[in-house]
């Protein structure tokens, strides 16, 4: 008997998973912008706002703020890559509890012409990326839609992020951290090293210096490396800090002895939250 042909599976993920607009492409994963307000002006992410355009903002005391994509800016989506022939989609977002995205997402996924499976990372930022191109990776190997899901499911949570910020106040303003532990920073003037967990940013450490902190973050991602079981990927954002994005990569890529660990700046909308200054670094296994 001939085989059965699988059913074509679409990746959809948001703009705040940091994906080079070439490598989504040649993943095939489709990707929906967050909106960025600047002052009284609305962008979208990736089409006409930077993160330069976020820091100086941030700098100048502008009202920086973000909004997710609407149910029916999704819908539109969902209904394009039906008519180009998806049987069914998984669309992998950033965490519930960063972003109503994932709420715009499922109010869609009722109303779409196609099964909609929505995947909520618990991640931000380039851990989501990972998990998007774990899904398309594993669609690729022919896998069924459970086994796209899967994918995306287990990067996410193999995930480990640790973030440098200058300051916790743009985290506080967004509502991103609590007030409590944003006024314990300023006021012991540390520099906060933060997490992922359970879906939110959360403070990990606190050490006196930038030069400790930053130590500390590669400390953090070597330890995490190391506890993979095989390949890993890393990565490395930051927002108007490019120098030192550089310098914690070179020095990471020697230590963990890869070619090279790659430095992107970060997406407006999570820039908007972490203020000028900020350095993460994510690794997820293979």
């Amino acid at each position: 008997m001939p085989r059965k042909k699988k059913a074509t599976i679409a990746v959809v993920t948001d703009s705040t998973a940091s994906l080079d607009p070439a490598d989504a492409k040649r993943e095939g994963i489709e990707v929906v912008p967050l909106k960025v307000i600047i002052g009284a002006k609305t962008y979208t992410e990736g089409d006409d706002v930077t993160s330069d355009m976020i820091a100086q903002a941030l700098a100048d005391f502008v009202p920086v703020s973000t909004s997710r994509p609407t149910p029916e800016e999704f819908g539109e989506v969902y209904q394009r890559l039906a008519d180009a022939g998806a049987k069914e989609i998984v669309s992998v977002h950033l965490s519930a509890k960063m972003s109503g995205t994932i709420d715009s997402a499922r109010l869609a996924a009722r109303r779409s012409p196609v099964p909609v499976t929505v995947v909520d990372t618990q991640q931000v930022g380039v851990g989501v990326g990972f998990a998007a191109g774990a899904a398309a990776r594993a669609r690729a190997a022919d896998g069924s839609v459970k086994d796209v899901v899967e994918a995306a499911e287990n990067a996410a949570r193999a995930t480990t992020v640790s973030l440098y910020v200058d300051t916790l106040e743009y985290l506080r303003r967004g509502g991103r951290v609590g007030a409590a532990a944003a006024l314990i920073g300023s006021a012991l003037a540390v520099k906060p090293i933060l997490t992922i967990k359970d879906g939110m940013v959360v403070p990990l450490e606190r050490v006196r210096t930038a030069a400790k902190a930053l130590a500390r973050l590669e400390a953090l991602a070597v330890e995490a490396a190391e506890a993979c079981e095989g390949d890993y990927q890393v990565g490395i954002q930051h927002l108007a800090n490019d120098s030192v994005a550089q310098q914690v990569a070179d020095r990471l890529a020697a230590t963990l002895e890869r070619d090279a660990v790659a430095v992107d700046e970060v997406g407006a909308a999570i820039g908007a939250h972490v203020g000028p200054g900020m350095v993460s670094i994510t690794v997820t296994p293979l």
